[in-house]
């Protein structure tokens, strides 16, 4: 899959969200009526005799899924893969229906857990995670994966985990970045719009951004998770009742990225950018810094020939805890599935062994999540040695924040994106540009 590709998906996905809360994973409290728990203990041992595993795919992850179960059936023969492949909208609309029925296959990528978790379709993992400890993982980890018994996100029992958890932060140009004495990445907000000022009075570009396709949501969640209190915006994230986008780290992130624009540290021609535009524009030296993820590590390794840095986003003070937009690729084992204890062997293989996280760097580009004191895989380049060690400390602090694009299915083409482009421009107040995106929340949600 191309980095562009799997960019927009995590942009434009809705029904993935994280919140903090104080474990990953709950026992299934009374009238808990939206999941299947299985009876009596779960094994944790696989079966001796010849066993298929039945996956559901989005097509783009089934060449990155080959490596996985080839390696896994190497070193246990036994046990083989069946795969069919869907393109990702036929996969959204046919996998409930898949889901429901008695041949349900056993592994789903599915990226809306809490509508198919309400509708009672899928497995109740906690005793999974209880019986291999990934309720002591770091619990943003797993906490986008959390639905409870009203469908709400960000707590209750576990229904999937991720193959790849996507996290972001800044790009930056190395050789820009000597030419204004830039020795080391901000460690502040403050000092990162100074080294942008430098910048523009030398005549470079400080920021590398679409506008086009949504891309100004990066720096402007970038900001917004610096600005205040993260547990309020997940609740709205997550569709909480009362949960509201009217918070002051909303507006003065609204505030600071209006007067990046206005300042020029935005490309001037920011909204007729596209992601394929940004992206070749940076790599030939356009711009200082661009606002992106992990995935884009080895392109950008490639393309600008060892030419390119990553940092996260700088926090109001240097002892200030790192946030970043951080999202997992969902799995999920149906509620039908006839080898939940193979399937969940399989996931926690996959977070766990070092031949199965090495080949989800190498596959996805990001960190393959696990537990916090797993070493990380040996990089592929000095650029993706930061991009995961950057994953990696976000999670150890459980500073990762689920995409604000991911509240309801259409804020973003609804309310963010056209928002945020008129905010650039000056056509449309910080203030205005918070009411709107509620405005907008609210009536989808029928509130």
């Amino acid at each position: 899959m191309t980095g562009a590709r799997r960019r927009v998906r995590r942009l434009a996905l809705a029904g993935v969200g994280v919140t903090l809360v104080t474990s990953a994973c709950s026992a299934p409290g009374p009238g808990t009526t939206t999941s299947s728990v299985p009876s009596g203990n779960v094994s944790t041992a696989l079966p001796t005799e010849k066993t298929t595993v039945a996956l559901y795919l989005e097509s783009n992850f089934a060449g990155q899924m080959t490596p996985l179960t080839e390696a896994f059936t190497r070193k246990y023969p036994n046990i083989t893969f069946s795969v069919k492949s869907d393109e990702f909208a036929n996969l959204l609309q046919n996998a409930q229906k898949v889901m429901a029925s008695p041949e349900a296959p056993d592994i789903v990528r599915y990226p809306q857990v809490a509508a198919a978790a309400k509708n009672g379709l899928l497995t109740n993992l906690d005793p999974y995670a209880k019986a291999y400890g990934w309720d002591t993982w770091p619990s943003t980890l797993l906490d986008q994966m959390t639905v409870n018994t009203k469908g709400v996100r960000g707590s209750g029992p576990l229904y999937g985990l991720g193959i790849g958890y996507g996290s972001t932060g800044v790009y930056y140009n190395k050789t820009l970045a000597k030419r204004i004495g830039m020795t080391q990445p901000p460690k502040t907000i403050d000092e990162f719009e100074s080294l942008m000022a430098k910048a523009k009075k030398q005549g470079i570009q400080p920021i590398m951004q679409s506008g086009k396709d949504a891309g100004l949501a990066f720096p402007y969640q970038a900001l917004q998770n610096q600005f205040g209190n993260t547990d309020e915006l997940k609740k709205w994230l997550y569709n909480e009742p009362g949960a509201t986008f009217d918070l002051p780290s909303s507006l003065k992130a609204a505030e600071v990225l209006r007067k990046w624009a206005r300042a020029e540290y935005l490309p001037s021609d920011v909204n007729a950018i596209d992601y394929p535009t940004m992206m070749g524009r940076f790599a030939k030296g356009e711009g200082l810094f661009m606002f992106n993820g992990d995935w884009e590590a080895s392109n950008l390794q490639k393309n600008t020939k060892g030419n390119t840095g990553f940092f996260l986003v700088p926090g109001t003070s240097a002892s200030a805890p790192h946030y970043a937009m951080a999202a997992p690729s969902s799995f999920v084992i149906p509620k039908n599935a006839k080898h939940a204890d193979v399937a969940a062997f399989f996931l926690n293989w996959v977070h766990t062994a070092p031949e199965a996280r090495r080949l989800v760097v190498e596959t996805t580009g990001s960190s393959p999540g696990g537990p916090s004191g797993l070493a990380l895989p040996k990089a592929g380049s000095e650029l993706q040695r930061q991009t995961l060690a950057g994953a990696q400390e976000v999670a150890s602090e459980n500073g990762a924040v689920d995409f604000v694009a991911n509240a309801t299915a259409g804020i973003l083409a609804g309310a963010l994106s056209p928002g945020l482009q008129e905010l650039a421009t000056g056509r449309m107040s910080p203030r205005d540009f918070v009411d709107s995106v509620q405005e907008a929340y609210e009536s989808e949600l029928g509130r």
